[in-house]
């Protein structure tokens, strides 16, 4: 079983992190079992998933952003099985290497948006072998979009993050043992929200100098929120960081106001971290996050809805402990050993 992933990303969000997650435990798979895995990564020259993959017993292929570049990348890679599309620009390059050399191609589907009505849009995705989707809502909006698709469902994973303790320590003395509220998430805010969530902290914070906001992570409107938040007391950016684990660690609530979502696989963190959650109804959040069971589902642009969650859970520790418990417990099932598999059984198929 020979394997190319390719991810034509230029940064690294959660597509990326699970790529990677995904790379890792197929080699923990190999070491375990003596399966036959090798794996190659086709990812632009000097990108952040190629560093962070580094030194790993797999093949690094370098290549430009645009298609012709990855496509070259492919066909030089000898006696591949399957190529494996992370993300939307890579399955182009992957159904013409599949038209030229007759090798099958997975893409994996994040976002619960339609696909363009574009006839090459169109047939990519209906002649891969697989297109995997990472929640039912997804699955379902391919299904709608194109009957004659290939569709499985196949959730993304926790990252099996190990705190740092004395960091996670360190994050809370930092904020004078405030209340910690956290999400994190690209500072992309037509996407994740997080101007509803200054709104929020501006109209808390008189009424509740006990809560801190942190805003963890960085992105295209970093510039434009800190803006925004520019005079609010009770409210960090922390810019990109690699240490997300140990942030969730000193966290006391997660909160995902996201407009869309596909899973939101940040929330199967917080989950795996026993936080209590509160998050959008949209696209496949709710398939993790429970209504009043591991956290509270708000409206997908709903600030004050986010206002009245936080307010709730802020006082009520009991409630808070439960839906941390409850989370922790569904996170389980959520296993990097658990997506491999998933993902393997088809390359097998395939193969």
């Amino acid at each position: 079983m020979r394997v190319a992933h390719l991810n034509l990303a230029k940064g690294y969000r959660g597509g990326e992190r699970q790529t990677e997650l995904l790379v890792r435990a197929l080699l923990d798979r190999r070491e375990v079992t003596n399966e036959p895995i090798e794996q190659v990564l086709i990812s632009p020259h000097q990108s952040i998933l190629s560093a962070r993959l580094a030194g790993l017993d797999i093949e690094h292929r370098g290549c430009a952003r645009d298609l012709l570049s990855a496509y070259r990348a492919i066909a030089s890679t000898k006696r591949l099985s399957v190529v494996h599309a992370h993300e939307g620009r890579g399955i182009y390059a992957a159904w013409a290497h599949s038209l030229m050399h007759a090798v099958p191609y997975v893409a994996t589907r994040r976002v619960d948006r339609q696909l363009d009505d574009r006839w090459i849009t169109r047939r990519v995705y209906r002649q891969a072998a697989c297109v995997a989707a990472v929640s039912d809502a997804v699955a379902q909006g391919l299904n709608q979009y194109d009957s004659e698709m290939s569709v499985a469902t196949v959730k993304d994973s926790h990252s099996n993050f190990t705190p740092d303790v004395s960091r996670a320590a360190e994050i809370r003395r930092r904020f004078s043992d405030k209340w910690l509220v956290g999400n994190v998430a690209a500072l992309d805010n037509r996407h994740k929200g997080q101007d509803n969530v200054i709104a929020v902290a501006r109209e808390l914070e008189k009424s509740h100098p006990q809560l801190h906001f942190l805003l963890i992570g960085g992105g295209k409107d970093e510039d434009m929120l800190r803006g925004l938040a520019k005079d609010l007391g009770n409210l960090s950016f922390t810019g990109f960081v690699d240490n997300v684990g140990d942030y969730l660690a000193a966290l006391d609530l997660f909160i995902l106001p996201s407009r869309f979502e596909g899973l939101g696989s940040i929330l199967l963190d917080a989950m795996a971290a026993s936080l209590p959650i509160v998050a959008s109804r949209t696209g496949g959040v709710p398939e993790i996050v429970r209504d009043e069971h591991n956290g509270l589902l708000i409206g997908a642009d709903d600030p004050e809805g986010l206002r009245r969650a936080i307010e709730r859970l802020a006082a009520d520790p009991e409630l808070c402990a439960t839906y941390g418990r409850n989370g922790q417990a569904m996170a389980g099932d959520y296993s990097p050993a658990t997506m491999a598999g998933a993902y393997l059984s088809k390359y097998a198929q395939l193969a």
